[in-house]
């Protein structure tokens, strides 16, 4: 049917199709979250030292302190960036859902364990 415009319906909507957006969100979404629990698990508990972590690896880690965050500040950026481009904007959708994924099951555990340990 036409609208009296003189342009036919294909047409009109060719012209308002939105922008195709590339990326795989479940990949993203995996290794987003799998990556920061290594990363995490790697700076807590020492993954691939020759000896057993001490108790206190965290403190002497070079994760130490406010530089915790370093690296959820650095994922959260890279998320972002991929998010904002057309070509990789489902990757960065699942990034940032993987970190969504992270913070609550980390908390969870992170909880879970403070409980158990009487803090």
């Amino acid at each position: 049917m036409n609208d009296g415009q003189g342009v036919p319906p294909e047409e009109q909507r060719r012209g308002q199709q939105p922008e195709p957006r590339g990326g795989y969100l479940g990949s993203g979404v995996v290794y987003g979250a799998v990556a920061l629990y290594i990363l995490y698990l790697w700076a807590t508990v020492g993954i691939g030292a020759p000896n057993i972590a001490p108790p206190n690896a965290w403190a002497t880690s070079i994760f130490a302190g406010p530089a915790a965050f370093v690296p959820i500040a650095v994922y959260l950026g890279l998320a972002v960036v991929l998010a904002i481009s057309p070509r990789t904007a489902r990757t960065g959708a699942g990034l940032l859902i993987g970190l969504g994924i992270f913070t609550l099951l980390g908390g969870g555990l992170c909880v879970g364990a403070l409980v158990q340990s009487g803090v």
